[in-house]
């Protein structure tokens, strides 16, 4: 046999492994796994670099653990990128056990083997035995730092965070700050984490995205707004999907519609606009900032859904009140072939729950497990107790409460209680308080709930000895609020508001509204004043809640028959429902109000609910 030593073919068959080595690992890189494992297939001649590159790819996607492991033993020589990468894949996921099994059995370990295993046991909860592993450690690294200070930050312990990162070596790394910035902004300590970020020596993308999501997470979307503004504006820093998930979740918290707008205007002009993460994001801020139309228009435009965006529209449609057309996507969803998930389905269920469609519902509810073998949840319980209490089966809904197989989620109390004011049941409705403030005796809704029920039944007396239990217990209620966004600023009242500048214009719209609601049939409904006062004062007070004045501020402050969106901090009042009604077609315009439960769609005198919330 004649062996070729020609050194150009030699270098030809080089230049072809390295070739194929990088189309491995450029798919892995555009997150294509399946193009990684055709181009590794194709390559005739495989080094262990080819077969890291595939490895990679395994220990970025989930559950391929078994795939990693296949892989890595059919290596003829692995190195410690090979090791250090089956390492990755153990705790990735979820096998800690794993890990400490091939950690131990190991040939050779670097540092990366060391902080792959300092790392992986702070990610999944083991940060006792992740400083073991530190302090063992032949050699460490800022690297090794971060991971600690990672993981104490993540376990919640901010004092050991606080220690490990003053004995850092070196702190000129943004890993190191971000840590504590994420930390602090997850246990609510917006201030301290705060402090860390304007401290830091440096700032990467991923620090500006640590206060964005934090500020939204901590329930100051304002702050995140700003804070995008001052990142891309000043700072020309570019934002990527993680961030405009951020941003358009604090929009969807605001209702500030036009800032969302602006945003997708934005990403139209960017790469971004084709990130399926940010449509799904979009999808979900117009239809939780009122503009479902927009939603179903963005969504059909959409090349690629996964669950998410299936999920994302669902959602949109139920909390629209739209239950047939949430059911319809559903179905359209499995025709294409996408497994519904957990939260697939307590999408369908609020659908049913907002459109009366209570016997699909217990349907969907009995054949989740069967058909798809999804375990019912604690919210899945929560969406058919409010389903049976809409419908009126306040016993049934009670039996329920009572066989579910965990302890029940307070919104299910919650529920009740609301039903009990409308079918007049005070035995379930003490029930249902007491449920509630026994889990939470600071909570001020179950006691106001329950004298709202004593006020309806004329039991002033009630109503008072519930008043004075809040006293004893110093809960206070949260003052119910509305707003509405006119060229690009927000205007918030509440009832009998008395600071709003246009005061004046606005009490006078609603004395013109109410003699034309008079003449139209409108009877106030007195039940919704809680105060045992004259009929005449009790009629001022109604005129003068927060719905009505934000409603009445936006027919002055807008053109005719531009449609208004009004939203709510808490459920929207019964008589202002009907006086919304009723508003729409004096003024021929279309009403949107979101509360804390859906959306209602006020058109020429009806309610996209049909009285049916």
């Amino acid at each position: 046999m004649i062996l070729c030593c020609c050194p150009f073919l030699a270098s030809a068959r080089s230049r072809t492994c390295s070739l194929s080595t990088v189309a491995v690992a450029a798919a892995v890189r555009r997150g294509d796994l399946t193009g990684a494992e055709e181009a590794f297939a194709s390559t005739p001649r495989k080094t262990t670099a080819t077969y890291n590159c595939l490895l990679a790819g395994y220990a970025r996607a989930l559950g391929r653990l078994a795939d990693a492991r296949h892989l890595f033993d059919r290596i003829p020589t692995p190195d410690a990128v090979s090791y250090n990468t089956l390492l990755s894949c153990h705790f990735a996921s979820g096998d800690a056990d794993g890990a400490r099994r091939l950690f131990a059995s190991m040939p050779v370990r670097d540092v990366a083997s060391w902080n792959t295993m300092v790392s992986g046991l702070s990610k999944s909860g083991a940060v006792e035995e992740a400083k073991a592993v530190f302090l063992a450690m032949p050699v460490r690294n800022s690297v090794s730092w971060n991971a600690m200070v990672s993981g104490f930050a993540c376990s919640g312990d901010m004092s050991a965070a606080e220690e490990w990162f003053r004995n850092a070596p070196e702190k000129g790394d943004a890993v190191l700050w971000t840590a504590m910035v994420s930390g602090y902004m997850d246990i609510g300590n917006v201030v301290k984490a705060i402090e860390y970020f304007e401290a830091m020596p440096v700032r990467n993308l991923v620090s500006w995205n640590a206060v964005v999501a934090g500020y939204v997470k901590n329930s100051h979307a304002d702050d995140a707004l700003r804070l995008f503004r001052t990142m891309v504006r000043e700072a020309n820093v570019q934002p990527n999907a993680s961030t405009l998930s951020s941003v358009l979740l604090g929009c969807s918290n605001l209702s500030a519609l036009g800032f969302g707008k602006q945003i997708h205007q934005w990403c139209m002009k960017l790469p971004l606009s084709r990130n399926l993460t940010v449509g799904t994001s979009l999808v979900s801020m117009y239809c939780k900032c009122g503009d479902l139309s927009s939603a179903c228009k963005l969504f059909g435009e959409m090349h690629t859904r996964d669950v998410v965006a299936w999920n994302a529209m669902i959602s949109g449609y139920a909390q629209h009140g739209d239950g047939k057309e949430a059911i319809n996507l559903f179905e359209r969803m499995k025709d294409e072939g996408v497994e519904p998930n957990w939260i697939t389905f307590v999408a369908v269920l609020t659908a049913c729950i907002h459109t009366g469609l209570c016997d699909f519902g217990i349907r969907c509810f009995e054949g989740m497990q069967e058909l798809y073998g999804i375990e019912p949840r604690v919210d899945h319980y929560s969406c058919m107790v409010d389903l049976l209490c809409r419908a009126g089966k306040l016993e049934r809904a009670v039996d329920l409460i009572r066989s579910m197989p965990f302890e029940p989620h307070p919104s299910a109390y919650g529920t009740l209680l609301a039903a009990c004011r409308v079918y007049k049941n005070l035995e379930f409705a003490e029930l249902a308080a007491g449920k509630l403030i026994e889990k939470d005796p600071q909570s001020a809704g179950a006691y106001v709930q329950l004298a709202n029920i004593y006020a309806g039944a004329n039991q002033w007396d009630d109503v008072s000895r519930v008043r004075r239990w809040m006293k004893d217990n110093a809960v206070v209620k949260t003052p119910g609020y509305s707003w509405i966004e006119i060229k690009g600023v927000m205007h918030e009242f509440r009832s009998n508001d008395r600071l709003h500048p246009q005061l004046y214009l606005i009490h006078e719209k609603l004395g013109q509204l109410a003699e034309r609601m008079k003449a139209m049939g409108y009877v106030p409904d007195l039940d919704f004043v809680l105060h045992d006062v004259d009929e005449t004062l009790k009629v001022q007070m109604l005129m003068r809640h927060s719905e009505k004045l934000a409603i009445s501020f936006g027919l002055i402050s807008t053109a005719p028959g531009m449609t208004l969106r009004i939203f709510k901090n808490l459920r929207v009042c019964g008589d202002c429902h009907n006086a919304a009604k009723v508003i729409s077609k004096i003024e021929d315009r279309e009403i949107i109000l979101r509360d804390t439960t859906r959306f209602h769609h006020f058109r020429g005198g009806h309610c996209s609910c049909g009285d049916y919330w």
